[in-house]
């Protein structure tokens, strides 16, 4: 009798450990399912990295100081009142989370301005490829660094009314070191974004401007008085996260190569909760413009920046 009821508790105890299993394999797998982006071993950018601008083109003093004070205001958080939340650099938090689930759990990334140039005599014409967008980056120091080129309203660029920016890598020599060192060349990152006022502005300066497809909405009216500019800070924005997190292709991404979803396309068109096709979300409103924002930056700025997919949520955060 006892050898039975001993075997009958061994059976209990072992179907209860098999449930436990199968339950949490299935967790698991749940968990692996829910997270949109995988990470695929590479490296990320941490340390302290500098942003250096290269101006191509024609750009105002105003135009420029749009896109300085929101580099700044990534590290440099804004007083904490409640007039000045949120902030560029509590939206850009978000980007801790994916260095706490990467082998590099405690590092950090921290942005500053770096050096800025200007080519205001397009040096190399004003129909660009893709080659030049690189060139043109490689003028930038490559050590430690994100290489922003910014082309103005009247450049062409290759491809620009499919895409609104893009970011890659370069390889510099031995003597212009840059971040990571791969084989005989080092690499070194860096983004394109153009002025789309009049080249495609339903579609890279949106919701500022008519969409071209889609519910016709009436635009919002951009925080810096400025279509174009305030669209490329939507369109950088979104490319230094994804610059972060997947500098040279083997880091955060969901999808094939060319059309990868990233920290802040993996939420496209979502800038406020409740924000739906068409709709760019609940924002704020300025009091006295009128115009549409989400975060505060340097120097009085108010900027639009996109959702950011949280890796520890599976979800799109917004600002507001």
């Amino acid at each position: 009798m006892a050898t039975f009821f001993s075997s009958h508790c061994l059976l209990k105890l072992f179907f209860l450990i098999s449930l436990f299993k199968l339950s949490l394999a299935a967790r698991r797998l749940n968990e692996e399912q829910n997270q949109l982006l995988h990470y695929h071993n590479g490296p990320l950018l941490y340390g302290k990295i500098a942003v250096n601008l290269i101006w191509y083109g024609q750009f105002k003093p105003s135009q420029k100081a749009i896109v300085t004070d929101f580099i700044t205001s990534l590290s440099s958080p804004s007083p904490a009142s409640q007039n000045n939340q949120p902030s560029v650099a509590a939206w850009w938090k978000t980007m801790e989370k994916y260095y706490q689930q990467s082998p590099k759990k405690g590092a950090s990334l921290y942005l500053w301005l770096g050096d800025q140039i200007v080519d205001e005599k397009y040096s190399l014409g004003k129909s660009l490829t893709s080659k030049n967008l690189v060139e043109l980056a490689s003028k930038g120091g490559q050590r430690n660094a994100i290489n922003v080129v910014l082309t103005s309203a009247d450049v062409a660029v290759e491809g620009f009314c499919m895409r609104c920016g893009t970011h890659g890598s370069g390889s510099g020599s031995g003597s212009s070191p840059g971040v990571v060192k791969g084989g005989k060349n080092y690499k070194f990152a860096y983004i394109w974004v153009g002025n789309s006022e009049t080249q495609c502005p339903g579609q890279c300066a949106w919701p500022f401007h008519q969409p071209i497809y889609g519910p016709q909405n009436p635009p919002l009216i951009p925080p810096n008085n400025d279509v174009g500019l305030d669209g490329m800070i939507i369109n950088l924005a979104s490319l230094m996260a994804g610059t972060a997190t997947n500098p040279f292709g083997n880091g955060y991404f969901q999808g094939s190569a060319g059309a990868e979803l990233e920290a802040a396309s993996a939420c496209p068109g979502v800038y406020g909760k409740g924000a739906y096709p068409g709709y760019a979300g609940d924002l704020l409103i300025d009091s006295t413009t009128g115009a549409s924002y989400n975060v505060n930056g340097a120097n009085g700025r108010k900027y639009l920046v996109p959702a950011l997919y949280d890796p520890s949520t599976s979800s799109c955060s917004t600002p507001v």
